[in-house]
């Protein structure tokens, strides 16, 4: 009688309400705060070059992000395409700005196009990041026993 008082009472405890929290809440933080700060950069009246600097500033927060995609280990082969495209497209406004520096132009078209490229590369890994986020993890123990 014992055991089936246990058993009755491990399965009731192993359905959905129990189920982990899977949410992620930290690096749901992390994400938004990041999209604050990307929305925020760039305004209207800014000079490629400024914008640029912004951008500069959101490289800690995104390997923040990423580290904490790493330690959840939710990473997947959409979330490295994006985060490449990234890094190349940082690379190519990087040129861009050198390039800009010389000319000592700081409305350089090139740097506006690398400086637009590598936002939108922002916001395609930010959507990535989000989906990793909120989608559950297989197997994640909300099958009832």
């Amino acid at each position: 009688m014992a055991a089936l008082a246990a058993c009755t009472a491990l399965v009731a405890g192993c359905g959905n309400e129990t189920a982990p929290d899977w949410a992620y809440p930290e690096l749901g933080k992390t994400l938004r705060s990041l999209s604050r700060d990307l929305d925020e950069a760039c305004g209207r009246t800014e000079t490629p070059e400024s914008c640029a600097q912004d951008l500069d500033r959101l490289t800690a927060p995104t390997e923040r992000a990423f580290a904490q995609v790493l330690d959840h280990r939710l990473l997947d082969v959409a979330t490295v395409a994006a985060m490449n495209a990234l890094d190349r497209a940082r690379e190519v406004r990087v040129a861009a700005a050198r390039e800009a520096r010389s000319r000592q132009d700081p409305h350089h078209l090139p740097l506006a196009r690398a400086v637009a490229a590598e936002k939108r590369a922002y916001q395609n890994l930010l959507a990535e990041l989000e989906r990793l986020r909120t989608a559950p993890p297989p197997g994640d123990g909300t099958d009832p026993v």
